[in-house]
């Protein structure tokens, strides 16, 4: 498949490659942006980068070019152009330069990824991509593309090995030795296990928060406007993501989702660095896991994920949790103070970014049936 696809072939036979786009086409036809847009972003999804491409270009050309319309004509340009990235297909100059005169943000996104693709060259790529991410949401592609050029700076080693570091030398520790989770309110049998297997590690600080006293606390150390916003979760997900922040930079430590379990106390010190001020580890594509963390009290990278948390909430409240509250703003937060630091306009944060590997040899995941009768968190 190329870009340049034969028109004299039907939509329904390119779309034939995705069922799921193919149900959209057939729905709602492909002569309105939305359903265009639909369609390229399924294909997307789905890895079919060169029939998104495609898509995305129709849904270009059919746009009004109005800065009323949603989404804005920028944005497909640049869809267009990642898509095309993806599948190894040559850019176009003229839509390069459509793009940069629509939004020069987006087109410093598209050509440094583009080199950086090229020339692994992650000095000239950040040069050229600026701070482009501010464009986006938090948490969209754009993060975690921009984080991964930064980590080929600042974090070349994610997979650095711990030695020699015991539990009987745990007192050494930059990051305080307090255990965080939260629960709004009567855990089943298997988050009940985890909390007692947890209290029977007998090693860590541990605190678990309820609904009501994670209300309370943050009414108490953060005031009105925390409390609320975190009564107004849409689910109890996104509840525990804007807890989980104010808690750690407010005393220091870290942070466990109940549905997860340290392996043993012996695992959490062979692979957590005694010596930086955050840890934080890596889903396998570059994604940072909220879901278990640690950090000093004060922590300026989680006063810039707390920025975001308050801005999503009153401007954004019906983002993907993923990028409202989740992962997203710790993205966001690196990358704003990795850029920073090459700027030479604040100190590089003390931290290491651990890949996907050291994450599973310190964590465990078990069973957890009260997933099948909740609703998802993705869902909403």
């Amino acid at each position: 498949m190329t870009d340049n696809m034969n028109l004299d072939v039907g939509y329904e036979e390119i779309l034939s490659v995705c069922p799921q786009a193919l149900d959209v086409f057939k729905h709602h036809g492909a002569k309105d942006l939305n359903p265009l847009f639909d369609i390229a972003n399924i294909l997307s999804t789905n890895h079919f980068y060169s029939e998104a491409a495609f898509f995305y270009k129709i849904a270009f050309d059919t746009h009004s070019k109005s800065p009323t319309q949603y989404p804005l004509a920028h944005v497909l340009l640049m869809a267009r152009q990642v898509a095309l990235l993806k599948a190894s297909l040559p850019l176009k100059q003229e839509e390069l330069e459509q793009l940069k005169n629509l939004c020069i943000p987006l087109y410093n996104f598209v050509v440094g990824w583009k080199q950086y693709r090229e020339n692994n060259d992650a000095f000239n790529a950040i040069r050229i991509m600026q701070n482009c991410y501010e464009e986006f949401h938090t948490g969209e592609e754009a993060d975690t593309i921009y984080l991964t050029i930064m980590m080929n700076i600042f974090n070349p080693v994610s997979s650095i090995g711990i030695k020699n570091r015991e539990v009987g030398r745990a007192d050494f520790s930059v990051i305080p030795n307090n255990l965080f989770l939260y629960w709004d309110q009567n855990p089943p049998e298997e988050i009940s296990n985890n909390f007692k297997f947890l209290k029977e590690l007998g090693h860590f600080n541990l605190k678990i928060f309820d609904k009501v006293e994670a209300t309370e606390w943050l009414y108490q150390n953060y005031g009105v406007e925390a409390r609320q916003i975190f009564l107004s979760a849409r689910h109890p997900a996104e509840a525990a993501d804007f807890l989980r922040v104010h808690v750690i930079n407010y005393y220091g430590g870290w942070w466990l989702d109940a549905d997860i379990q340290i392996q043993s106390v012996e695992k959490f010190y062979s692979i957590t660095p005694a010596i930086y001020d955050h840890v934080f580890f890596l889903t396998h594509n570059n994604v940072v896991h909220n879901d278990f963390f640690g950090s000093v009290a004060k922590s300026p990278i989680l006063e810039e994920c707390m920025l975001s948390l308050y801005r999503n909430s009153y401007l954004h409240q019906g983002l993907f949790i993923a990028y409202k509250t989740g992962p997203g703003v710790f993205a966001r937060a690196l990358n704003r103070h990795f850029y920073r630091a090459l700027r030479g306009e604040a100190k590089y944060p003390s931290c290491i970014l651990l890949d996907h590997q050291k994450f599973a040899e310190v964590i465990r995941e078990f069973d957890t049936p009260y997933k099948g009768t909740t609703t998802s968190w993705m869902a909403v």
